[in-house]
């Protein structure tokens, strides 16, 4: 019985224990959902929606990403209005904020005859003290003014490039303003002529690195025109000028406008330069070519003060007097004019006629008077067939009346200038006349042969021509020596470049290779070596293997100019037989060259006095310095 009590007290404690835990649980249940439920619609009110909330017994997470530090600590105070705020547990990060933008770097470089100044403002990342240095060496340390200012930021992408393009550039111009910006270089300059500022331009164009975006304006004096000239004519091929000058910018616009307005369609090139006759120039000019218009073509040719007005034939003759007049009344003082209707020539006047001309370029025209469409057509296909479709200019007409050999005569007279070098054939009823230059010295006789045999016993036919012995194909071959020479004369007036620290041949003398290799074509097999140079800047090994690829690289442009290199030769010599001082700009570009030298039986392989020469530069005209890569590279 007591036992039974025990165990009845027993249960009812354990009873009691499993309620209080359910109920505690319950309890924590409730809390939890009351905290979270609260705090997130605080925060909700207050348009935290990003914000995310957990509670976890009587603690409160807030997670989540905060635009700004201050709505973090706003969403930590909103949810410590709601729970006690040592119940709330921060977790929350802040968006990261984008760094402060960087200054805009740019610098100005101005050169003159007072020295260099550099002012703005320069990543801290960029060698100040190299640069400033690079422009002491151009104009020496007393002369250049440095007001330069530094930000500790990173260098924009294309600073470098173009700070060090623009100091290369400063050190070719004397009086010049550069302008820097990231990936930009403005230049300013000023050059002693046009063709001064067109090797400037062409010099900076051909060294900006390709990261670089390069803006030229450098101004030239203007040239001086003696005569001033300007030529206009409108005619059936339309309106142009052969040539156009003009004193001032606004004086070639009025002079281009009222050339538009007669009819010329492109943008014309109109020279402004000095020299003028009179202030009132374009004035005249824009009254000329109004005069051309309105005879309806013609041309005017202007000599300084001398004005010739030519018309075209057939132009009417009250309308010729009538604009004349006006033009002639109306011109500024200083000029004169002088006027001209040509007569319009009747075709049929005089005997007819058959004339075909060989220029010694190798053009052929063919004008005159023939029978029929048939034997233009067939007259125009004999000579394309002799001498190349391209090159028969065929301006025949049918006439009526012409004599019944006139075709066979025609003919004849192509096939006898065949026979020249240049020349012309003249076929008239009665005659017909053989008159040119040839290289076979037996061509008077064969010419006199084959009209004998084409055009029969007693046909009249006149034969003058000239034996040229340059023209004979035999003995018109120049000897080597003369190769040499004939090079040599080339090479006196114009130089073999090479691009900067390559072997690859600049395109300005391209030109050169080709009247190089017209030479070789004719010259046949030469014991020639083409031989490279160097000046004694940089690493001697380096320079001999330079030296050898520029000469191969001119064996390879006459390769592919398709002569015949079967026998030539390609040698670097690098920095021997120096024929300058190197210790002069001078003479170190002197150095810098190409030469052609026939190898002849009793020469050794040493250049002498008679060597051909071009001085192959690099190009890289830059102040010299005394780093080995600066060296190799102008070299």
């Amino acid at each position: 019985m007591r036992l039974s009590s025990l165990l009845i007290i027993a249960m009812t404690f354990f009873a009691a224990a499993v309620v209080s835990l359910v109920a505690a649980n319950f309890s924590v249940k409730l809390i939890e959902e009351s905290s979270e439920i609260g705090v997130r619609d605080a925060l909700d009110g207050e348009g935290m929606t990003w914000a995310e909330v957990e509670a976890d017994g009587l603690q409160v997470t807030l997670a989540g990403v905060a635009p700004t530090e201050a709505v973090r600590y706003k969403a930590l105070t909103t949810a410590g209005s709601i729970v006690d705020a040592a119940r709330v547990i921060d977790l929350m990060e802040v968006e990261a904020q984008a760094a402060i933008a960087p200054p805009r770097f740019s610098a100005e470089v101005l050169r003159n005859d007072s020295g260099i100044s550099i002012i703005g403002l320069i990543p801290a990342s960029t060698d100040r003290e190299s640069t400033i240095k690079k422009f002491a060496n151009m104009a020496g340390e007393a002369n250049v003014a440095d007001l330069l200012e530094q930000a500790d930021y990173p260098a924009p992408e294309g600073w470098e490039d173009a700070l060090a393009y623009a100091t290369s550039a400063i050190a070719q111009l004397p009086r010049a303003k550069a302008s820097i910006a990231a990936g930009r270089v403005s230049i300013t300059a000023i050059a002693d002529s046009v063709e001064a500022r067109a090797e400037m331009e062409r010099v900076l164009k051909r060294r900006v690195p390709p990261s670089v975006e390069l803006v030229i304006d450098i101004a030239a004096p203007r040239p001086v025109i003696t005569p001033f000239t300007l030529r206009f004519e409108l005619d059936e091929d339309g309106a142009h000028f052969d040539a156009c000058s003009a004193d001032t910018d606004a004086a070639r616009a009025r002079i281009v406008a009222a050339a538009t307005r007669a009819g010329v369609t492109d943008t014309p090139r109109c020279t402004v330069g000095m020299g003028v006759p009179s202030p009132t120039w374009s004035t005249a000019v824009e009254q000329a070519i109004s005069a051309v218009e309105r005879l309806g073509g013609g041309s005017v040719t202007f000599a300084d003060a001398d004005i010739n007005l030519i018309a075209l034939p057939g132009s009417s003759q009250a309308t010729f007097d009538r604009v004349v007049g006006e033009l002639e009344n109306s011109l500024p003082p200083v000029f004169a004019l002088r006027s001209q209707l040509p007569k319009v020539q009747d075709p049929n006047e005089g005997p007819p006629e058959f004339t075909v001309t060989l220029s010694p370029e190798g053009q052929v025209q063919l004008r005159g008077r023939v029978n029929d469409a048939a034997l233009r057509e067939l007259a125009d296909s004999y000579a394309k067939a002799r001498f190349g479709s391209d090159r028969v200019y065929t301006a025949t007409r049918v006439a009526e009346n012409l004599p019944a050999d006139w075709a066979p005569r025609v003919l004849t007279g192509l096939e006898a200038l065949a026979a020249l070098s240049n020349g012309s054939v003249t076929v008239t009823p009665n005659a017909l006349s053989v008159t040119g230059n040839t290289g076979n010295p037996d061509a008077s006789t064969e010419i006199a042969s084959l009209l004998a045999g084409k055009l029969g016993e007693g046909a009249d036919y006149d034969i003058s021509v000239n034996y040229q012995e340059k023209l004979d194909p035999v003995l018109g071959l120049p000897s080597p020596s003369e190769c040499e020479a004939q090079i040599g004369e080339i090479l006196k007036t114009g130089k073999i470049n090479f691009e900067p620290g390559s072997a690859t041949i600049d395109s300005s003398a391209l030109s050169i290779m080709d009247e190089i290799a017209d030479i070789l074509k004719r010259c046949g097999d030469l014991p020639l070596e083409i031989q490279g140079y160097t000046d004694s800047q940089g690493r001697e090994t380096m320079n001999l293997a330079l030296s050898q690829s520029r000469a191969e690289s001119v064996l390879n442009e006459l390769r592919a100019r398709r002569v015949l290199t079967g026998t030539y030769t390609a040698k670097g010599y690098g920095e021997e037989n120096p024929i300058a001082d190197n210790g002069t700009e001078a003479g170190r570009e002197a150095n810098r060259r190409i030469e052609f030298r026939l190898l002849r039986p009793d020469t050794v392989a040493v250049p002498d006095e008679t060597t051909l020469e071009s001085a192959a530069q690099s190009g890289d005209t830059e102040n010299q310095t005394s780093e080995e890569g600066t060296s190799d590279e102008q070299n």
